[in-house]
């Protein structure tokens, strides 16, 4: 038997139907024997097409408020018969079952009733089952059933047959029952993740993404799977890498710290705040944060809390960057920055983020929940003789959200809420402390009234000795090792203020 099959009659029941009319009209120029059901048999009636109702054939009505159309072996024998199987092709005789050659089904709207925060029994209705038995069945029968389970599906099909003449390659259905099994483990992923409350799996599920140029090098292949117009408007520029995106969510994550908060400018490379200011202007938090290290700054990730005004667009004007985001841009500041073809501009939208982190390991994949403690004033104590003044105790919060999105080992120095420098990433406490203070010195910062962030606590005295011969009086760190009294006792000795926050803030 021939690999292609000509369609001869349709089932089409679908929620959505935008789309739909022109294929319903192209069916009917074929020849195709159309049935339906419900709301769609309405609408295909209003064509003025003939259409048979699933009733005729099943001589069962809709039942239970419409939970049961469908679900009747009049219907799925007439998709899941196998056409070469001498046994099929009988009992379909003996039971008067009509053959259904092509199946246009789509599901209830789960996923969007549950973000509209609808009521659990509005919810439940939208949990559908023979939209989804329809497609399980059209799709395992591929070979003979032809399925468009979405109507994002809908155009290319119209193509198809109306290239050729109503007719499907096995090729063609075998792409279009992959898509179908992708749809329908997406949907039952969607419902899994609704009811789930205490099975510790994890089950994730992306039907939008995008292909990127390449992975963090050329030589490898990058893909990034979520909904990027969800979550930023994009005014201006090339499409975001790879590298991009890795830097942008940590610019997101970083600003989060400070929203609703005065003027805040942040610059990043490589995931981690090279430049970092908050002012009463943006145009000064912006030449603030600049300063802190205007070398790195080249080709970084820029972000605002507030609306970027011109004069703040024409100061980063100056500047070669890959992406600028801000909730707002005045207009002229737009026409500014839109001076460099590239340069990405991007509107961040207010949308929930994920409340965990999902990497690989090994064979595996480990996933935690976020840090979402952000130090306060309430939570520190002091456990050094001398206390840190109001403004110090500032900076010292400040620093602190800075050094919780700033890779491990971290230190952050911080004066009059800029950040002087930071030592990132290094192995040891006491390198990323003298990192800190050598750039801070290059870039000629007097390092004498800053305060000190430290990501997890001291294990020996070593720090606080080294940060305060560099004019540092005031730490914040977490605590908690054995030989905490030891740097304690320095602080002491050497009038030096340190505040405990009680809460580690690693980021590996």
């Amino acid at each position: 038997m021939s690999n292609t099959k000509t369609i001869k009659s349709a089932l089409i029941s679908v929620f959505h139907k935008d789309g739909l009319e022109p294929i319903v009209k192209k069916l009917n120029d074929l020849g195709v024997t159309i049935y339906s059901t419900g709301g769609t048999e309405k609408f295909i009636q209003e064509l003025g097409i003939n259409v048979v109702p699933v009733e005729d054939v099943t001589s069962y009505p809709s039942i239970l408020g419409g939970r049961v159309k469908t679900l009747h072996p009049k219907v799925f024998g007439g998709i899941l018969n196998r056409q070469d199987h001498e046994g099929d092709v009988a009992e379909m005789q003996e039971y008067n079952i009509p053959q259904l050659d092509l199946v246009i089904v789509d599901l209830y709207p789960f996923e969007k009733t549950v973000a509209s925060g609808a009521p659990e029994q509005d919810i439940i209705e939208k949990i559908d089952i023979g939209g989804i038995s329809l497609i399980r069945a059209a799709a395992k029968n591929f070979k003979d059933t032809v399925l468009v389970s979405s109507m994002e599906q809908y155009e290319d099909f119209l193509t198809l047959i109306s290239e050729n003449n109503g007719n499907t390659t096995i090729s063609d259905r075998k792409k279009l029952a992959a898509k179908a099994f992708n749809i329908s483990s997406h949907y039952d992923t969607a419902i899994f993740n609704y009811f789930n409350e205490d099975e510790v799996v994890y089950k994730a599920s992306e039907t939008t993404s995008k292909t990127l140029r390449y992975g963090e090098n050329p030589h490898q292949k990058g893909y990034f799977f979520g909904d990027l117009e969800a979550m930023f408007d994009k005014l201006h520029g090339k499409e975001l890498s790879y590298n991009n995106l890795l830097d942008v969510d940590a610019a997101v994550n970083l600003m989060n710290e400070f929203k609703g908060e005065a003027p805040t400018f942040a610059i990043l490379k490589h995931n981690n705040a090279c430049g970092f200011a908050q002012r009463e202007t943006i145009y000064q938090a912006y030449t603030d944060a600049l300063a802190g290290d205007p070398v790195s700054a080249f080709g970084g990730i820029l972000i605002s809390n507030t609306k970027i005004d011109k004069a703040t667009a024409e100061e980063i004007h100056k500047l070669f960057c890959e992406v600028v985001i801000a909730p707002s841009y005045d207009v002229d500041a737009l026409e500014v920055l839109k001076g460099k073809k590239n340069r990405v501009l991007l509107i961040q939208k207010e949308i929930e983020l994920p409340k965990q982190t999902v990497r690989t390991a090994l064979n595996g994949v480990l996933i935690q929940d976020k840090d979402f403690i952000t130090d306060k004033l309430a939570d520190l104590t002091y456990p050094t003789d001398n206390k840190p003044s109001e403004s110090e105790l500032d900076d010292l919060l400040f620093a602190s959200k800075l050094c919780k999105n700033t890779k491990s080992n971290t230190i952050i120095l911080v004066k009059n809420k800029q950040l002087l420098a930071g030592g990132t990433g290094q192995t040891s406490r006491v390198d990323a402390l003298k990192q800190a203070i050598e750039k801070a010195s290059s870039f000629n910062f007097d390092l004498n009234g800053a305060v000190m962030a430290s990501d997890a606590f001291f294990p020996f005295p070593d720090c606080v000795e080294i940060a305060n011969n560099a004019g540092v009086k005031s730490v914040i760190q977490p605590g908690g090792s054995i030989k905490d009294q030891l740097s304690i006792d320095y602080c002491n000795n050497n009038k030096v203020a340190m505040v405990f926050t009680g809460t580690r803030h690693f980021k590996h």
